[in-house]
């Protein structure tokens, strides 16, 4: 008790030199609650958006590992062009792990108009088939068939929505589809009418569905949405056309069956006249930890490696967080700074504080004091001055720590946004839009099915081929000091109390007594 009455009297007696060491201990407090308060807000935004975000991932042939794989090219491109996408019942088998949530598919084809046309905004005539491709000789339009509401992402997210008419049942092979306002209006089409469909391969081939719904999309379209959106109709968005995935796969086993199959006697290469169509199968999961448990629980049920597993939502999760975390690493930098510079000058002044009461130090030796109760009172004292100042400290950086993060985010974003504006600038349009188009660059866009689902060498979260897409960022906190925040300081406190009173300790024990009451001037 009397160690703590005497150091409080001699904060007291020497109000100028403690105000100073309380000015600093402040600075540093201040600035340690607010490095340490961003630095937990990005830890606590990072928990909660990845506690709100619905993972989904897909399976394709990982063609990267395949190429690391060959030396020889043309065994590389063999390779490549014999590995097919998954099947449905095998995709279905990989559904059946544990960690998996829920999964759904769509089918694409591409077909042609028998009884209407395609809004070709390109301003030039259609001839009823493009250029060859996956799905074999392109179509006009695109027909995706959905296994279940949950796959129709754009309706889900708001991007489109039925404003005629209602969306086909769930699992429903009747035949019926929706279609675009625009196609309706530019075909003269509404709810119950039966439009006709003809096979791009062997056009005397059809199929009627009947339109139960007309959609409208609020997502901007431009004529050249697409790299191919200048050639092909197929491409525009108005030229979409929406089943049920059990419509277009009856449609497709009706086309195998009528299909006629020739071999060309040269090459032996076998080709038919069925309706191409392709899948996309997408998993969700609850959580990261159930996504990379399905990467092992996968391979067990035996996913070949040349098949990759990945996901375009962790990859626009991370983007999200980039100036938030950029921020917070440069908070940590900026702690480093602070404490070791506080500390330094904080064991400066205690030298020379030191030295300055030399002589009552001399005295309470003198007078049969220890000295580890002398370096007690000192420890004290610093301990009073440095918590006080931290309340004070903290007090302030918790109250504008929100508002500080908030307004350095938003500097963060504005920087990234500069950045990519001058990376635009420079190419003379917006990086990674396909055929210059600003508004449309995703896999969604073109072909309306999840992002997820597309192949592996799609890196729509990253912004097309370049990155150029601007990444929805946190833009905000609501929270940033809280209990942790305040332990962590009062370790600080405690951290700068010892590291400079440390000093002073040394000081005392190595002083004599006696030599310092003789050499009193």
């Amino acid at each position: 008790m009397y160690i703590i009455k005497n150091a409080l009297r001699s904060i007291s007696r020497s109000k100028g030199r403690n105000i100073l060491i309380g000015i600093i201990i402040f600075v540093i407090s201040l600035s340690s609650c607010l490095a340490l308060s961003i630095r937990e807000a990005a830890k606590s935004a990072q928990a909660s958006a990845l506690d709100d975000l619905e993972i989904t991932a897909s399976i394709s042939p990982d063609r990267k590992s395949m190429m690391d794989s060959f030396e020889d090219r043309d065994a590389m491109k063999e390779a490549i062009s014999q590995t097919q996408g998954l099947s449905l019942e095998e995709l279905e088998i990989y559904a059946e792990a544990e960690s998996v949530k829920n999964f759904y598919y769509t089918y694409s084809a591409s077909m042609n108009g028998s009884s209407i046309e395609a809004v070709d905004s390109t301003g030039t005539a259609s001839d009823g088939g493009m250029q060859s491709g996956n799905l074999g000789i392109q179509g006009d339009f695109t027909l995706t068939g959905y296994s279940s509401d949950e796959a129709m992402a754009d309706f889900i997210d708001g991007i489109s929505s039925i404003n005629s008419g209602s969306m086909f049942a769930e699992g429903t092979a009747d035949n019926t589809c929706v279609i675009s306002e625009e196609l309706a209006a530019y075909n003269d089409l509404s709810v119950g009418d039966t439009i006709t469909l003809s096979n791009p391969n062997a056009e005397e081939e059809t199929y009627d569905l009947t339109v139960c719904g007309i959609y409208e999309t609020a997502a901007a379209q431009d004529s050249s949405s697409d790299m191919m959106g200048g050639f092909s109709p197929a491409a525009d968005r108005a030229n979409q056309i929406y089943v049920s995935a059990a419509t277009l796969e009856s449609i497709a086993d009706a086309s195998v069956e009528n299909a006629t199959v020739t071999t060309d006697e040269t090459t032996g290469t076998t080709t038919s006249t069925a309706l191409q169509t392709m899948l996309n199968g997408t998993y969700t999961f609850a959580n990261t930890e159930d996504y990379e448990r399905f990467q092992e629980e996968a391979a067990k049920l035996g996913l070949d490696e040349s098949y990759a597993i990945s996901s375009s939502d962790l990859t626009s999760y991370e983007q999200s967080l980039e100036p938030l975390q950029n921020l917070s690493k440069y908070a940590g930098y900026f702690l480093i700074v602070i404490l070791v510079i506080g500390g330094i000058i904080l064991v400066v002044l205690n030298i020379f504080n030191i030295r300055e009461r030399k002589y009552e130090i001399g005295v309470l030796s003198a007078i049969g004091m220890k000295k580890s109760k002398i370096s007690l009172q000192f420890l004290t004292e610093l301990l009073c001055v440095t918590f006080l100042a931290l309340i004070i400290g903290s007090g302030i950086g918790a109250v504008s720590s929100v508002p500080l993060t908030n307004a350095l985010l938003a500097h963060q974003i504005e920087s990234s946004a500069q950045t990519a504006q001058g990376q635009n600038e420079r190419f003379g349009r917006e990086m990674g839009t396909p055929g210059g188009s600003p508004e449309n660059s995703s896999a969604e866009d073109s072909a309306g099915a999840p992002s997820s689902g597309t192949a592996p060498d799609d890196i729509s979260g990253k912004g097309g081929f370049f990155g150029g897409q601007v990444a929805d960022y946190v833009d905000s906190v609501s929270s940033a000091a809280n209990l942790t925040v305040l332990i962590q300081l009062i370790g600080i406190g405690l951290l700068l109390t010892l590291v400079s009173g440390l000093t002073a300790i040394i000081f005392i024990l190595r002083y004599d007594p006696l030599r310092i009451l003789s050499n009193r001037d």
